[in-house]
């Protein structure tokens, strides 16, 4: 019988990009087309199993971000892995991340962040090209397609972090 290990995830990005979606599909595997904003934020938990161990994900979902409102350092404190969410739908988004990725460096140096590029499952009304995916490989971001409201890649993202992380498979 292996040890927990509790990590925080922080997920994080502007408003209505579908965090609470993701952390919904994920923790409890459901999905709501309803839109409820986050005030402040959630905090969720969910225990993965890697080699003999359980990892015990404590995933805040923190407030959307704009030009108005501005991260909170104290969201952040004692992460171990962030996932900035954008909507593939609006270019804008991709405006915030790119400042989120700058204050997230400088507030948790070292700390991997994973980008999500939600709502996949609309690419019909998709936004961001390849020039705009660019421009976040350039900051060091890798980007995986997500759809919450399918399920598409959203296991797959927590996944990649937990292994960013070093608590994948070869690393713990």
């Amino acid at each position: 019988m292996g040890k927990v290990i509790a990590k925080k995830v922080c997920m994080v990005g502007p408003f209505a990009v579908g965090k609470t979606s993701l952390v919904n599909r994920f923790v409890k595997s459901i999905f709501s087309d309803k839109y409820l904003t986050t005030i402040g934020v959630k905090i969720s938990k969910k225990q993965i199993d890697v080699n003999d161990d359980k990892i015990q994900l404590m995933i805040w979902d923190i407030e959307g971000v704009d030009v108005f409102t501005e991260l909170k350092p104290s969201f952040l404190r004692g992460a171990s892995g962030v996932l900035l969410v954008l909507d593939g739908t609006r270019l804008k988004s991709l405006d915030v991340a790119i400042e989120l990725q700058r204050v997230l460096s400088q507030q948790l140096p070292g700390v991997p962040i994973i980008g999500l590029l939600n709502k996949s499952d609309l690419t019909y009304e998709w936004k961001l090209g390849d020039s705009e995916l660019r421009e976040l490989e350039k900051l060091g971001i890798t980007t995986i397609m997500t759809s919450a409201k399918t399920g598409s890649n959203v296991e797959a993202a927590f996944d990649s972090l937990v292994n960013a992380m070093g608590l994948g498979p070869e690393g713990v």
